[in-house]
């Protein structure tokens, strides 16, 4: 190749930024291509789907959810500069600016600028000791209260967030209060796998306070965090954890006149291309996607889609043909014992949709019932009416139960019917699940109702 080296510069230094960085370089060599990640935290790299369990001493230091430093970076020829706050993109000059005066033309520009808590009109929410679980200062924020002696929580909304804060705080010695606006947690859930969740939640000793919007933080002569107020009571606090999810962080993104779709995120095609500004891509928790069933655009903030997206820019940035294939929204969590996984649609947004759904039920163990340690485990699938086409499923149950979403979830990508699954080929012995696993059986019970 001949000619001036090109630039990529990369705003955001976590899973979508570093794996455009890194695929980019992969790609292209030194000698054709720099590669430049601003970073605005102290910290690059870094697990965020860690912190929960930081606070909750289940990972020993923070350091153990730092991936790689940007030294590592370094002796692959990929600069990462932390501390180093973007203030402006200049799309008709191709440059960004930094707080500290610095300006970088690009060639390639990838914004990943990720995610932030949302952030409700609520009187108080911004008070001292309300504390959101996104960067890892917010973990050694929450790890400084607890050691300061903070023994009642108040967590706002029953998420993946949430629920994980609740659960290691529990662990921590704490008195939790999960308090939600929805009528039950996990809200993608259909309401009777909810219903089964907020039980483990109180049988755990988690107090859960359901349909009660947050009215006001209450905060005392110092202006610190006291108790949160709803419609319905008072609920004592001594720090408060926001577990409302995860919206885009868009606002550079706007400022600079990239487009956004109607998801609030950057809107892209599936090669991450700004629709608006083909030079810019956008990856992770910025950026819309779709969903792999409906097709409909979707805003999902999950690690594993955050990295896929970032390594399809640094593809296609690196000259490689590469495109996104959308998601199906898979995750996993859990509380206490009780394991929850989730694929697909669920039944509300399924009809939403325009499907004609079927959902079958079943309740199982998750290794042979008279085998030492099987617990009780519920599956849940949805297809489409008519075809049988697999476009949802919810496991909930105790240990061992809800990795069980990942068969599903691969079901459901490669567009199979419930009686295909149902008649496909796992494994089995009895330290493991009965001999039909009860992803078989639920298979088998929703195919046997669509036939008749």
């Amino acid at each position: 190749m001949s000619g001036r080296r090109k630039r990529l510069v990369v705003i955001g230094g976590d899973a979508a930024g570093l794996s455009a960085a890194a695929q980019a370089r992969r790609l292209r060599p030194a000698t054709e291509l720099e590669v430049l990640v601003l970073e605005q935290g102290p910290d690059a790299s870094y697990s965020a789907c860690g912190i929960p369990y930081w606070v909750g001493d289940l990972v020993p230091d923070r350091d153990a959810l730092i991936a790689r430093s940007p030294a590592q970076f370094a002796a692959q020829d990929i600069e990462v500069r932390t501390g180093t706050r973007v203030a402006e993109i200049d799309l008709d000059a191709g440059t960004v600016g930094t707080d500290g005066g610095d300006r970088f033309g690009y060639d390639h520009l990838v914004v990943a600028t990720g995610g932030r808590p949302p952030r409700p009109p609520v009187p108080g929410l911004d008070a001292d000791g309300v504390y959101g679980v996104h960067r890892l200062a917010d973990g050694a924020d929450i790890r400084a209260a607890l050691a300061a002696g903070a023994r009642r929580a108040v967590v706002l909304g029953g998420g993946y967030i949430g629920l994980e804060m609740a659960e290691v705080l529990l662990h921590r010695g704490l008195s939790v209060t999960v308090v939600l606006a929805d009528p039950l947690p996990m809200a993608q859930l259909d309401p009777d796998m909810g219903e089964r969740v907020c039980k483990a939640m109180g049988d755990l000793g988690i107090d859960v306070q359901n349909d009660q919007p947050v009215r006001e933080i209450e905060v005392d002569a110092d202006g610190v965090a006291r108790a949160v107020r709803t419609d319905a009571g008072s609920y004592p606090a001594d720090l408060v954890v926001l577990g409302l999810g995860m919206g885009p962080e868009v606002e550079l993104a706007r400022a600079a006149g990239l487009q956004l779709g109607t998801t609030g995120a950057i809107d892209v095609d599936r090669t991450q291309r700004s629709r608006s500004h083909p030079e810019v891509f956008a990856a992770g928790d910025c950026a819309q996607t779709f969903s792999r069933l409906t097709g409909e655009p979707v805003h999902v903030a999950l690690g594993t889609h955050a990295n896929k997206q970032g390594r399809v820019a640094g593809s296609v940035i690196g000259g490689q043909a590469a495109r996104f294939a959308g998601v199906l929204g898979t995750a996993v969590t859990r509380v206490g014992d009780l394991e929850i996984g989730l694929t697909g649609l669920n039944t509300a947004d399924a009809a939403r949709a325009g499907y004609d759904v079927r959902a079958e039920t079943i309740e199982a163990t998750t290794r042979a019932g008279y085998f030492p340690g099987a617990e009780p485990i519920t599956v849940k699938v949805l297809t489409e009416r008519g075809s049988g086409v697999l476009i949802g499923a919810q496991v909930v149950g105790g240990p061992g139960s809800a990795k069980r979403v990942d068969v599903l979830a691969t079901a459901i990508w490669a567009g199979l019917t419930a009686e295909e699954l149902a008649g496909s080929d796992l494994s089995y012995a009895p330290p493991f699940s009965p001999t039909y696993d009860p992803v078989l059986v639920a298979a088998r019970v929703v195919s046997r109702t669509e036939q008749g």
